[in-house]
């Protein structure tokens, strides 16, 4: 029994030990930046996830509001389908349609590498390979400017070869004070060490959104901690005195679901048949031999309660989400959309009563938030709504970073936002 006792207790350290997330800085050492990119100015991009276009006056976040009206706020930001978070995160940085970056989901399956991505297996997400595009990371460690992330989507993979000079991994464990004072540690750096591109991500938000629901208190609750946590922020950075530029968006909105009439598995599909990836607003089959697709496509169309069905050839073109888009044969051969508030649920646990990754031109509740203000930014100026794909331009005007790989962003909203 002792034996047993002392197995166990080593056993529940060594977990412990692996189990604890890697709080650790990344630090490419042999980078500098050139003397032309030390006289650039400087971005912080910043995502609260899940923070819905009307969360900013729905629960008084007062100091972004502030902000907003002293630079430029649009009524909302139109995120990519699906709005889910690694495919918009991703949209953000690179100027592409999920279906052309090639994160079409959260989770998905790739023919051509027989192998699945999944946002939760630290493999995949680290590895380059699996990204295409080219985030405004790589673009500037390419012309010699300094980068750092305090968490992005794609930030801890080597796409092109290419890491953030300065980077974590993901984790949830260091405290926004510290957070706060590395962004600060940063900007104080000498010139040639400093970077001018910093990303920064705010997971609350979209915790308890989902948890419960975006119209509960404890989500207002979580705007205001991440509104407060901007003034600190912002107020740390107003020290260096520094030409800094804040860009504040989401990835997407959420909204309230149907939890009590949810949708199995529709009976036409034969599970043997089809590999289909995690999924609850939209699920996606791919078939392992493509004579299954026709009769079961048939056979869902005579099923449609609650969801559509479609072929890529379908999809809407304002979606960007069609067999003409899916440049990596990533998107499936079989879609399956409820429709909202429906989502598909294979559990017996009731699903959490907020959601998202539906069309944000059918369900507005999934559009997303975007303030800017800094020198680079007019002055009270309100926009319209946009889709994200445009940041990217923004970002790489602010810095003056030369591109001339195709996007599918525009210069239209830099144009009418940035001086």
């Amino acid at each position: 029994m002792k034996r047993f006792i002392l197995i166990l207790i080593q056993f529940l350290f060594l977990f412990r030990l692996y189990a604890q997330p890697d709080t650790t800085q990344k630090i490419i050492q042999d980078r500098r930046n050139s003397p032309a990119q030390q006289q650039k100015p400087y971005v912080i991009l910043i995502s609260a996830d899940g923070f819905r276009y009307d969360y900013a006056e729905k629960y008084m976040a007062d100091n972004l509001l502030t902000l907003s009206r002293e630079g430029v706020r649009a009524a909302s930001m139109i995120p990519s389908y699906p709005t889910l978070t690694f495919p918009n995160h991703y949209s953000l940085v690179t100027g592409m349609y999920p279906s052309h970056h090639g994160l079409v989901s959260n989770y998905f399956y790739d023919p051509g590498r027989n192998a699945s991505y999944s946002m939760r297996n630290a493999n995949t997400v680290k590895d380059g390979s699996w990204y295409g595009g080219m985030p405004f990371w790589v673009l500037a460690e390419q012309q010699q400017m300094l980068t750092a992330s305090f968490y992005w989507v794609g930030s801890e993979a080597d796409i092109k070869g290419i890491l953030p000079t300065y980077h974590y991994s993901y984790n949830e464990v260091i405290p926004i004070e510290r957070r706060i004072q590395i962004v600060l540690d940063w900007l104080q750096l000498p010139p040639d060490r400093r970077p001018h591109l910093i990303t920064f991500y705010f997971p609350e938000v979209d915790h308890s959104g989902h948890s419960y629901g975006p119209d509960s208190p404890k989500t207002g609750e979580a705007v205001r901690w991440v509104d407060s946590s901007i003034k600190k922020l912002t107020d740390a950075v107003k020290t260096t005195g520094l030409p800094v530029n804040f860009i504040f968006v989401s990835d997407h909105g959420m909204t309230n679901i149907d939890v009590e009439n949810t949708l199995p598995m529709p009976s036409a599909v034969d599970t043997s048949k089809f590999i289909i990836p995690r999924g609850s607003e939209l699920v996606v089959l791919y078939a392992k031999n493509i004579k299954d697709i026709l009769p079961t496509y048939q056979k869902l169309k005579k099923q449609e309660n609650g969801f559509k069905v479609y072929f890529k050839s379908e999809m809407s073109k304002q979606l960007h989400y069609g067999d003409k888009d899916d440049l990596m044969n990533r998107m499936g051969d079989i879609l399956l959309i409820p429709d909202w508030p429906k989502v598909f649920h294979f559990s017996t646990r009731k699903p959490n009563p907020g959601a998202h990754g539906y069309d944000p031109y059918l369900v507005k509740d999934m559009q997303a938030t975007f303030f800017a203000w800094g020198p680079a930014f007019k002055k009270g100026m309100r926009i319209g709504s946009f889709e994200n794909v445009h940041v990217f331009p923004v970002v790489a005007k602010i810095l003056d970073l030369k591109y001339t790989h195709k996007i599918d962003g525009t210069e239209e909203l830099s144009e009418k936002i940035l001086k």
